[in-house]
């Protein structure tokens, strides 16, 4: 079930990843690209860089940044003194709940994804350095982003930017005062959203080996190449409607993520002491020797009778939410609690 929840998600970002990139390739070339053929271009750039292994993303990762973090320097020195000029009315308790239920959904599902990438860290890297590098990554990036996109609305040409070419237009405005040198940035940062799908995509092939053991035997570029496909076909399916495809697909990613890292840290806090020596790593393809994962499924499905009267989503909206907003993830996140499912199964 994490399984499929997972490669469910990962496709989703790659995604939102490629219609993101398409739109900044194509509002740099003023449109004579199509939006079409940009999701098309960073889509297979993707998988081609996905083939490299795990060892080459991993380097890859540890570098693509570095670009990223100066262009968003430069972006901000550039445009900062638009940035905060819109002022609004006084957020309510459930906008900042529903607000906080999607970034959660953006944040928490990486949880699931990083072990595959952790896993070559040195055994004597700080978990604390693990820690603050994901959060100042995830931080600094989601912050910037909202401050840009709030102060849209207040200068003319970012809006009419953002509304003919959606976020790939408004990144291209930002830059617009440093001219040339403005393209070259833009296309570097619609070319820096590539590390996220080729990682996403050497992931995808890792999920598809837990659904059957008889998975194990298929050539790992299958399920990357199958990934890519749909990816690509879903990105140019909705293309231009980023925004609503962005908070839809984040709100419900965030319920299950939220399960996911509570049944984690209970695993690990409650029922393994918090003592990395009760690990025993040999044992990882050995599924009689493992948990069944019965106990945690069962968390997870039980958890979701509470979920759903407090899920706020465009095309459900539950009686709990009415009045509080979306709380859903909050809601999984205390409500899943996967000891005693654990303690019957192993009674039984």
């Amino acid at each position: 079930m994490p399984g499929v929840l997972n490669v469910i998600g990962i496709c989703g970002f790659s995604i939102l990843n490629c219609i993101l990139g398409g739109q900044a390739l194509a509002s740099v070339s003023n449109q004579s690209l199509s939006w079409t053929v940009g999701i098309v271009i960073i889509g297979i750039i993707g998988l081609l860089v996905s083939f490299c292994g795990g060892t080459v993303l991993n380097w890859y990762e540890r570098v693509a940044w570095f670009p990223v973090l100066i262009t968003f320097a430069i972006a901000l020195g550039v445009a900062g003194k638009h940035l905060g000029e819109t002022t609004f009315e006084p957020a309510t308790a459930r906008a900042v709940l529903s607000f906080a239920s999607t970034l959660a959904g953006f944040t928490i599902t990486f949880t699931p994804l990083g072990s595959d990438y952790t896993i070559y860290f040195r055994e004597d890297v700080k978990s604390w350095k693990i820690f603050l590098y994901s959060y100042l990554g995830f931080g600094l990036s989601i912050c910037t982003g909202a401050a840009v996109m709030a102060s849209a609305a207040s200068v003319p040409l970012w809006e009419q930017s953002y509304s003919s070419g959606d976020v790939g237009g408004l990144l291209e405005a930002m830059l617009q005062p440093v001219n040339g040198f403005g393209k070259f940035l833009t296309v570097l940062l619609s070319l820096s959203v590539i590390g996220n799908i080729a990682i996403s995509l050497y992931s995808i092939s890792l999920n598809f080996q837990l659904f059957a053991p008889f998975f194990l035997k298929v050539p790992r570029y299958i399920f990357s190449t199958l990934g890519t496909a749909i990816v690509i076909a879903l990105a140019i399916a909705g293309q231009h409607r980023f925004y609503d495809t962005l908070v839809n697909f984040l709100g419900l990613l965030g319920y299950w993520a939220a399960a996911y890292v509570t049944i984690i840290f209970l695993e690990h806090l409650y029922f393994r002491k918090g003592k990395f020596e009760l690990y025993d790593p040999a044992i990882w393809n050995s599924p009689s020797l493992l948990p069944t994962g019965i106990a945690a499924v069962a968390a997870v499905i039980f958890s979701f009778g509470p979920i759903v009267p407090c899920m706020d989503q465009i095309w459900y909206v539950g009686p709990i939410a009415e009045k509080t907003g979306d709380i859903g993830f909050e809601v999984a996140f205390v409500m899943v609690g996967n000891k005693m499912e654990r303690e019957v199964v192993n009674e039984y």
